[in-house]
């Protein structure tokens, strides 16, 4: 499939192994996933010409593929990678400080117990995280206060009643998937967690020391894809409060056909209601399995207007409208070239700059930066 006729390929930045990409300004924050797996910053004041300006380790055995900058202040997660490499490392998250980009200055470690911290959100002064933690199966809930960002102290936590077995509690899924909290994100006084085969969470955190279940919902027993990011969209529209859930295509708990996105309704925020899907066109034409991998990975958390750039795996870029959230449409994709040696791409994450930028990481062959005329 031809790129559309609105996206142009700017410039490419060869790094492999791509997790994350954050854009502060014009610094270019990437999270590695896989080796060389710890983080590069590029400058990319000229994007057609953009520079590597400062790298940052790992050892053997653990990654901190994602990454989130505000105000000065870089964060970047420890997770386990695999049985090798020290175990004394400890997973947590790392916290920079990055008011000079070309010369990150480590400020301290907040460690958690078992293997670490996967997603998570940040607005400057708390940080929203998905760490494991002693005495719990999986992932949780937690939120940190960084107002010192070299004494981090732990706010409040929230995770589904059977997780704290250390505390008691009897366990309720010996036939089915573990909890793992995904991604939390928040939006004024609520956090949108995801909790991949768990479904969707909306809880109240206007008292952060206890996070208040609101609602929840999966949908992973008829449709098996994890629930990845679920990310509410700031305005109304068309009069609703719209919340885009965007499933993953990997860990299906059997073969189906690719994963696609949701659109909710939260106007009562009670009851999130289902009201369209989006999948990339053609793609699944008759229900029938396909690869992991094929179909959706995760929305931008950074968009402009109702335009939602996602990373579609094989899929590349789409830019998906939700102007109107009951008949989402594509208004444009960018295919990047298969990595050498792959039959296909394997488009990772997507964000934007303030110049209307596109940066889309594939998990082998690096960073593409696209310009569009769609925002």
């Amino acid at each position: 499939m031809p790129n559309s006729a609105n996206t142009t390929l700017v410039s490419h930045i060869d790094c492999p192994g791509g997790g994350q990409v954050w854009v502060e300004g014009t610094t270019l924050y990437i999270g590695h996933m896989r080796w060389p797996s710890g983080t590069t910053i590029v400058d990319v004041a000229d994007p057609r010409n953009p520079k590597v300006i400062a790298r940052l380790e790992l050892p053997e055995g653990w990654h901190s593929h994602k990454v989130r900058v505000k105000d000065g202040i870089m964060i970047v997660n420890h997770e386990k990678l695999g049985q090798s490499g020290p175990k004394e490392f400890g997973g947590g998250i790392a916290i920079y400080d990055v008011s000079r980009p070309s010369a990150p200055k480590l400020i301290s470690k907040w460690m958690t117990a078992g293997r670490g911290v996967h997603r998570y959100d940040f607005d400057g002064r708390y940080a929203y995280i998905s760490p494991t933690a002693e005495g719990y199966v999986g992932n949780i809930v937690m939120i940190l206060d960084l107002i010192d960002p070299a004494r981090p102290v732990e706010v409040g936590r929230w995770w589904i009643p059977g997780q704290w077995t250390g505390g008691g509690e009897e366990y309720p899924w010996a036939e089915w998937v573990s909890p793992r909290c995904h991604h939390p994100i928040r939006a004024g006084d609520r956090l949108y967690v995801s909790y991949w085969h768990h479904g969707l969470f909306i809880l109240d955190i206007a008292d952060m020391a206890r996070p208040k279940l609101i609602s929840q919902l999966n949908t992973s027993p008829s449709f098996p894809h994890p629930t990845h990011t679920c990310l509410p969209m700031p305005q109304l529209l068309k009069g609703r409060k719209i919340m885009v859930v965007a499933d993953e295509d990997v860990a299906k708990l059997r073969p189906s056909a690719p994963a696609f996105t949701w659109i909710y309704d939260i106007t009562d925020e009670r009851l999130p209601l289902p009201i369209a899907t989006f999948q990339v066109p053609g793609l699944d034409p008759d229900g029938a399995p396909q690869p992991p991998m094929t179909g959706c990975h995760q929305p931008s958390e950074r968009f402009t207007g109702t335009v939602i750039p996602f990373a579609w795996f094989a899929q590349g870029l789409r830019l998906v409208d939700i102007a109107d959230p009951f008949a989402p449409r594509e208004v444009g994709h960018f295919l990047p070239d298969p990595p050498a040696g792959e039959d296909r791409a394997s488009s990772n994450d997507v964000t934007i700059d303030d110049r209307g930028l596109i940066y889309l990481i594939d998990r082998i062959n690096g960073v593409d930066i696209i310009e569009t005329s769609v925002f």
